[in-house]
């Protein structure tokens, strides 16, 4: 039964909520859409500046992929009442991760493995908090330890312009402000600029993060 009932739910989710709030009401442009992973296992890593921003990720995938799109998410926040947890595993597809260690043995991250082993595509913001309304804070080497664990995975920078004006951290209703999303080259562990180092593979994120930021700032046209 839960076979059937999650996709439903994420596809009505989708269908009657991201859609009409990011396409409708914000508008989107979407640049090289191209470069979006269509299965799974993936990894996305875009900018955090909103709760909107996982609803305008999950607009970027087609409804018939939305499935195995999953969100990561902590656990102390999406969790913390059971309404709230029952509507984000449910309709948000969220994986969600405990950040505070119980057991020094225990791994965060396990969940994600368990995903990616299925094949899905995660969703997953390496600066690990809403930051200030269009300013990048500083990443977090999760998305590193994924891709260092699964190196053939591809990973997938993504930069956001608009949404932390549109719904910036605090604010309950969105107002209507048009977002730009730019999709960058898939990074992969085995790629030689990486040298099998965490630090350098966060760093190539980032580099790809500013590069796709001032295509924000000065728009090529083709």
């Amino acid at each position: 039964m839960m076979n059937f009932f999650r996709p439903l739910c994420r596809w009505l989710f989708v269908t009657f909520v991201a859609y009409p709030i990011c396409l409708v009401v914000l508008g989107m442009n979407v640049r090289h859409r191209g470069r979006l992973p269509l299965k799974g296992p993936a990894i996305v890593t875009p900018n955090h500046n909103s709760h909107l921003d996982t609803l305008a990720m999950l607009t970027l995938f087609p409804l018939n992929v939305i499935s195995k799109v999953r969100p990561v998410a902590a656990a102390d926040y999406f969790m913390k009442t059971g309404l709230m947890g029952w509507f984000s595993l449910n309709f948000v597809g969220i994986i969600p991760i405990v950040r505070k260690r119980e057991n020094p043995d225990d791994d965060p991250l396990a969940p994600c493995y368990e995903a990616l082993e299925r094949g899905e595509i995660l969703v997953i913001f390496p600066e690990g908090t809403r930051g200030e309304p269009e300013r990048m804070q500083q990443l977090k080497s999760g998305v590193a330890v994924l891709a260092s664990k699964y190196p053939e995975v591809p990973v997938v920078p993504i930069f956001m312009h608009g949404l932390g004006k549109a719904m910036p951290k605090g604010a309950f209703v969105p107002v209507p402000f048009f977002v730009d999303v730019y999709i960058g080259q898939a990074l992969t562990w085995t790629d030689d600029s990486q040298g099998g180092d965490k630090k350098v593979f966060m760093s190539a994120i980032e580099s790809t993060l500013k590069v796709l930021s001032e295509k924000h700032e000065r728009p090529e046209y083709e």
